[in-house]
């Protein structure tokens, strides 16, 4: 039985691309992903990052399901302490009114920026305390069971969206077992907890009626190329873009330096970071995500497709998928 494969996308904004530019490049992206049998693909909320354009998660995931035909689509998540539950039930519920069956939402409680953006989204960081009843607040508006007298997410009320639980620690694991909801780690940035988080989810998860059994996403990057060196070649690339994310707030920071970071190995926490990277031929990412899903106790993978070109990108979502099985040829 072929994995179920997923994406992750962050609509990257490469350099000297527009927002606009990398906004029809995850059309793109989610047409092949289509086209090549992946079961969804996600938009992460992120702010105040000049190579993400996904921060209007819900605005972007219209633009693309308005572009699609049947793939899911949804958040990875929507940072739930950003916004009120309601207004999240009723996004999220008129998507589901113009795409009916195709639209998810997975939820996740970090501020996705830094102290500066969090005061500009106006957002107290004592917020996340409540993500649980949050969680909760929203679940009901959008199966119509309102926890809130007097009030109902109109669209959203009885739209019932599959929620999904992110997360990168044990407290995700926690709650998404609590509430009997599906649980994607955050393994491609985080991956410390990863095997003592999904243990613990899978030992406490209560059934719900949204899910029965319990069901794990992992997730990890990818790079499939022709060779294993072009593939290497392409993965250093990548780490050195994210050395100037990672290091270069607030200060300049080169290409020079930054490869000069990356190749003394001084980028000990970007290492760390990409320590779930599959990256060569496809063959090798086949093999990689194998195992990784063996190791992960993963019931299906969600791949964060690391490329610094558009067209790298695509053909790897195409080789990733003809060697998983996602299609019998692309």
């Amino acid at each position: 039985m072929a994995t179920p494969l997923s994406i992750l996308d962050l609509a990257p904004v490469a350099k000297g691309q527009t927002p606009g530019q990398a906004i029809a490049a995850s059309v793109a992206l989610a047409q092949t992903a289509e086209r090549t049998g992946y079961r969804r693909v996600w938009y992460a909320e992120h702010h105040n990052m000049a190579a993400i354009a996904s921060s209007a998660t819900s605005v972007l995931i219209a633009h693309v399901a308005a572009h699609t035909e049947s793939i899911k689509l949804g958040s990875g998540g929507v940072m739930l302490p950003n916004h009120s539950p309601l207004v999240i039930a009723e996004q999220f519920g008129t998507l589901a009114s113009i795409h009916p069956g195709r639209i998810e939402l997975g939820l996740g409680r970090a501020p996705g920026s830094d102290q500066a953006t969090t005061y500009a989204l106006r957002r107290d960081p004592a917020t996340a305390d409540h993500f649980p009843q949050d969680v909760v607040e929203l679940q009901g508006f959008l199966a119509g069971e309102s926890k809130v007298r007097g009030v109902q997410a109109i669209p959203g009320k009885g739209t019932n969206v599959p929620l999904y639980i992110l997360g990168s620690s044990l407290f995700g694991a926690q709650l998404a077992a609590a509430l009997g909801l599906p649980y994607a780690f955050a393994s491609h940035f985080a991956p410390a907890a990863l095997h003592d988080a999904v243990a613990i989810y899978r030992r406490d998860f209560k059934p719900s009626a949204q899910l029965k059994t319990p069901h794990v996403l992992a997730a990890l990057n990818v790079i499939a190329a022709d060779t294993t060196e072009e593939a290497q070649a392409e993965l250093r690339r990548v780490k050195i873009q994210r050395v100037g994310l990672l290091y270069g707030r607030g200060r300049t920071i080169t290409e020079a330096d930054a490869a000069q970071i990356v190749d003394s190995g001084e980028a000990v926490q970007l290492e760390e970071m990409t320590k779930y990277t599959a990256a060569g031929t496809p063959d090798q990412v086949r093999d990689y995500l194998e195992q990784f899903q063996k190791d992960a106790d993963a019931d299906e993978l969600i791949a964060a497709f690391a490329h610094t070109t558009t067209d790298a990108r695509l053909r790897s979502v195409e080789m990733t998928a003809e060697v998983m099985g996602q299609v019998a040829s692309v």
